[in-house]
């Protein structure tokens, strides 16, 4: 072997080596590739530097049809679920199935597999016949944090709800502290045989929310409420109240508007004003049964300002 070639061997090695030392490359679908800290390696809990395309998160809910074991073992239903979970800053995701305790950690798996650095929480099993069900929310790390201590269900020893909402205190990360977006999720899915009912209590979820002692007025509630923008009730009666969706349809088949984000526009300033669903046929070039497959609702979603 030439001492030019050695040479030229060793300079590779050693670029490489110095690349990989002090860079990592993040993600597939959006390749990034950021300086580590000094004196910092890569672990898999490490919080990486935050990367944004724009000055906004997305905010989404779905309902992902009893999410259990029978889905979670569909490797093309899954790898779906994956990728609708990398379009969302966070994602609200009711009717999980509480049978299998290993579907969230599975999916989570396979989220990351890519680099992403999603993480999940979930609620305890409710409802007040069987199966029971769980709400989760699954969000980047990279761009929002949670706080863990203020995770919560809210109690209804009326049982007023047949699955009492679960309730999420997030902070976009980026932004300084005093400057950041912070904002209540309030999970949520009214069951379809008591819908109408439940709607009735919904406001005073709301202000329960709100008032918790918090002092965060951002309170938005999102998921499934088996009804249109036009029959909220006592809800959508609460000055300043605003829909992400209306006269859109949800399901998967585009027959019925049944999942929203509901907030205060007077206090959540940081909404956009851009929202919608996600079309599961467009955006993965499924059939309409395949589409079914993975659920029988869309994801909605809406976009709110980082400040």
């Amino acid at each position: 072997m030439s001492r030019r070639l050695l040479f030229l061997i060793l300079l590779v090695g050693a670029g490489s080596w110095f690349f990989f030392k002090n860079y990592s490359i993040d993600g597939l679908e959006n390749l990034r590739v950021y300086r580590r800290p000094a004196g910092q390696s890569k672990t898999i809990g490490d919080l990486l530097p935050v990367t944004r395309q724009g000055q906004t998160i997305r905010i989404g809910s779905f309902n992902a049809q009893v999410l259990g074991r029978s889905k979670s073992d569909k490797v093309v239903v899954m790898e779906i679920m994956a990728r609708i979970v990398r379009q969302f800053d966070v994602l609200a995701i009711q009717e999980i199935s509480a049978e299998d305790n290993n579907v969230l950690a599975r999916l989570i798996e396979r989220i990351n597999s890519t680099g992403r650095r999603y993480d999940y929480v979930a609620g305890r099993a409710l409802g007040r016949s069987d199966p029971k069900e769980q709400y989760a929310f699954f969000f980047d790390r990279e761009s929002v944090e949670i706080d863990r201590n203020q995770l919560y269900t809210v109690e209804d020893p009326d049982q007023l709800l047949h699955r009492p909402p679960l309730v999420g205190f997030f902070r976009v990360r980026g932004p300084a502290a005093e400057e950041a977006f912070t904002f209540t999720l309030v999970n949520l899915r009214l069951d379809s045989a008591t819908a109408e009912r439940e709607r009735g209590f919904l406001d005073d979820v709301f202000r329960l929310v709100r008032d918790d002692g918090r002092k965060e007025d951002d309170v938005i509630l999102l998921g499934d409420f088996q009804a249109d923008d036009k029959q909220l009730g006592p809800l959508g009666e609460i000055p300043g109240m605003t829909v992400a969706i209306s006269g859109t349809p949800t399901n998967t088949d585009q027959t019925q508007q049944l999942d929203n984000l509901i907030f205060n526009s007077t206090t959540t300033r940081e909404f956009t004003g851009r929202s919608g669903t996600l079309n599961l046929m467009r955006q993965y070039n499924l059939s309409l049964q395949e589409a079914l497959e993975v659920s029988d609702h869309l994801p909605v979603w809406a976009e709110f300002s980082i400040h």
